[in-house]
């Protein structure tokens, strides 16, 4: 009784983080620079891109918890394009630059992504502006980050003296 109500609770946690991540990101061929163009032509602020990996429990809490609550999608997909990455892919893409490296390589000699998740905005030129490591504390802490890169405050301040100023 208790594997089938474990199997059960498993496969609805799974099932909602696979709809969520379903539901938020865009597909992508894995051509980097061509997110770049489809981004600026629909005049977002930024691209992010969520490094993850499937066994990650912080990632799945992610799209579990965040990434599949409605103001989050809304907002979101107004300011940002949205890319989920493997960080132990071995699928060949073209990064911001025009090369071609691993999603693995990707993530680790080129944004030292080690642990997951990363949530890591790019300016519209592929800049790195700013990352977040781990998930984040709640919804809002999360729209928070996001509004830290529309409005450009990481500019002029880190984005702990950011939540504390706007909280």
């Amino acid at each position: 009784m208790l594997i089938k109500l474990y199997t059960l609770i498993l496969t609805i946690i799974l099932t909602s983080a696979v709809q969520a991540q379903g539901d938020f990101f865009q597909a992508s061929l894995g051509d980097y620079q061509e997110e770049l163009e489809i981004a600026a032509n629909e005049n977002k602020k930024a691209i992010m891109i969520f490094f993850q990996m499937d066994e990650c429990p912080f990632c799945h809490w992610m799209k579990s918890n965040v990434l599949n609550q409605s103001k989050v999608q809304t907002y979101y997909k107004k300011n940002f394009h949205l890319l989920s990455h493997d960080i132990e892919g071995d699928v060949e893409i073209t990064d911001f630059d025009g090369n071609t490296i691993t999603q693995k390589d990707f993530a680790s000699k080129k944004h030292r992504v080690r642990a997951t998740p990363v949530i890591a905005f790019f300016d519209l030129k592929g800049k790195k502006i700013t990352k977040f490591t781990g998930r984040t504390s709640s919804v809002e802490e999360f729209l928070l980050l996001g509004k830290y890169v529309e409005t450009q405050a990481y500019k002029q301040m880190r984005f702990s003296k950011y939540k504390r100023v706007n909280q």
